[in-house]
């Protein structure tokens, strides 16, 4: 069962088992969040998730009928191609189990990078690849336009007619997504559950199937869930899910509104559901906690006043990792508020996605803002369509790329509050210099992290500026994070500092309807993201860099490395 511990208990812990909001949760009472009409009535919708293990909306015998028949046909490799809450939870129950067992190659497309498209393909040979669409809406655009990037590519290896049973639509009941699959004939339609919120699906149709297809016993899986609910929804001091509420929340009244999330790599994945969870659900109205994914226990040798930690053990077989691990956690300052957590097996993670979500919810509840809407992500939406109909918003400047060696050109946007500036480093040193005690910078990055060079490049940016500028530093992966901490960045309180990064595809993916290729689409999403960021008056600067090279991207981290050595 779910293992943790808080060094204290925190006082808003007796306040939620006073108040029932545990029991509440489970009972889906709405009028827990009456603190206004558009809350409780987005509450009413949206409060299907708290019993899906104990009620499954969807036959768990139907889910792995359906999973072993796959298997028995022959198909090694499946892709499922998703966004946001549809793909986060099974990327963090196949990656997780991937370690142990699993009988098929799982793979997750939720990128529009071209690099990561033919990556993913590469690997796949489209006779023996299933793909699974997963969009509970049906109509997201990232998803809807990766298919037919996918389609286009397979075209050559199957007709038409062998390529539909190759397709599975998990979707809710009456999303076009749906009508496209019945009307093509496609291999299967799975139906989502319309009161379960994407973020909170993990234990839906949307989680289980992947599962079931890498080889995970969904009756041991739920097993799991259901005792979680029982603990969860307990009106008590030692419910978990009141511990972790009460943690959270008291903390965040202490201004300490971030939390470093630390776990040996394995549990990284998880991190990234959570990350999801707390800052999409609790990022509005001005208020919001920031997760901090894959930080250095280095950065907590000192307390910064800002933070607390949240660990997480994970089965790890190698000696020398868990050694590893263990002696970074020594060099975290013990006056750091923090707790611990254990996942022994893939079968415990769904203990902890109850436990997260009944948290969650109760956090909204202590914080008066609905834990079940995201505004500033549908209003993003909004300006990126735009962008793609009306074309790309013209450059504050443009000029030639850092060094000496000519490398092409790159187009800066800017926040009006950097106006003034009118070129790349002056730019970079303006955004650096603005970040101040208490505020976070996040590096919002569409590019590929695949590569020789890439990914150590924009990590570099990132520790750089967590070590020079003594703040929290995130990397976000666009346009994942449009779905999960964009709707922080731009709905919650004003303490970010933004630099946004795409770039010009030199083998792009061209698309027939909506976007002239998936490049385009990414370049339009960065350009949005600047906007609809400027319009909450944010500090941010995006970067159209000429190229996506590892060396293109070195040549940025040098020069903002350069910067941050002369603000110390």
């Amino acid at each position: 069962m779910i293992s943790g511990d808080m060094e204290k208990l925190y006082p808003s812990a007796k306040t939620l088992v006073k108040e029932c909001v545990a029991s509440r949760v489970h009972a889906k009472d709405a009028t827990l969040f009456d603190f206004s009409e558009q809350a409780q009535a987005c509450a009413e919708r949206y409060m299907g998730w708290t019993d899906l293990a104990s009620n499954p909306p969807y036959p768990l015998a139907d889910i792995q009928a359906f999973a072993d028949s796959i298997i028995e046909q022959g198909l090694k490799t499946v892709v499922l191609i998703g966004q946001g809450g549809s793909t986060q939870a099974p990327m963090t129950i196949t990656k997780y189990n991937k370690p142990d067992s699993s009988r098929i190659v799982f793979k997750t497309l939720d990128s529009d990078s071209p690099v990561r498209v033919r990556a993913i393909l590469a690997e796949a040979r489209p006779e023996t690849t299933l793909f699974v669409i997963s969009s509970k809406s049906g109509g997201t655009i990232e998803p809807r336009l990766a298919l037919r990037a996918v389609r286009d590519a397979v075209g050559d290896a199957l007709a038409e007619e062998e390529l539909m049973q190759h397709l599975v639509a998990i979707t809710d009941p009456g999303s076009d997504l749906e009508r496209q699959a019945r009307e093509e004939g496609w291999a299967a339609v799975l139906p989502g559950e319309p009161s379960v919120g994407g973020r909170f699906s993990a234990l839906s149709v949307f989680g289980l199937l992947p599962a079931a297809l890498v080889g995970i016993d969904l009756e041991e899986l739920l097993e799991h869930a259901v005792e979680a609910e029982k603990r969860c929804s307990e009106d008590a001091i030692d419910n978990p899910a009141i511990g972790l509420a009460a943690f959270l929340y008291d903390n965040y009244l202490q201004g300490r509104n971030k939390f470093s999330f630390l776990t040996p790599k394995r549990g990284r994945v998880l991190g990234l559901w959570i990350e999801q969870l707390v800052a999409e659900s609790l990022g509005k109205d001005g208020q919001g906690i920031l997760p901090n994914i894959e930080i250095d226990s280095l950065l907590l040798t000192n307390d910064p006043g800002d933070r607390s930690v949240i660990m997480y053990q994970t089965k790890t077989d190698l000696w020398d990792e868990r050694k590893n691990f263990e002696m970074s956690l020594s060099y975290i300052d013990p006056t750091i508020p923090r707790a611990n957590f254990k996942i022994d097996s893939v079968e415990e993670l769904a203990e902890h996605f109850v436990m997260w979500e009944y948290a969650v919810a109760m956090c909204g509840y202590l914080m008066r803002v609905c834990p079940f809407d995201q505004p500033d992500v549908a209003s993003a939406k909004a300006v990126v369509l735009d962008i793609l109909k009306e074309g790309q918003p013209a450059p504050d400047f443009v000029q030639d790329y850092i060094g000496d060696v000519h490398m092409g050109e790159v187009e800066v946007r800017l926040a009006p509050c950097f106006k003034d500036c009118t070129d790349v480093q002056g730019a970079l040193r303006a955004l650096l210099t603005s970040i101040q005690p208490g505020d976070y910078f996040a590096l919002n990055a569409f590019l590929p992290f695949t590569g020789e060079g890439r990914r150590e490049a924009l990590e570099l940016i990132r520790h750089g500026v967590a070590a020079s500028r003594h703040t929290v530093s995130c990397l976000e992966v666009g346009p994942r994070y449009l779905h999960s901490t964009g709707q922080l960045q731009k709905g919650g309180q004003n303490n970010g500092v933004f630099l946004i990064l795409s770039a010009d595809e030199l083998k792009d993916i061209p698309l027939s309807e909506e976007a002239e290729s998936l490049g385009t689409l990414a370049k339009a999403q960065a350009s949005g993201d600047l906007l609809t960021l400027a319009d909450r008056g944010r500090r941010c600067v995006h970067l159209h860099l000429p190229d996506n090279s590892g060396v293109t991207l070195r040549a940025l981290s040098e020069v903002i490395t350069g910067i941050l050595a002369t603000l110390n």
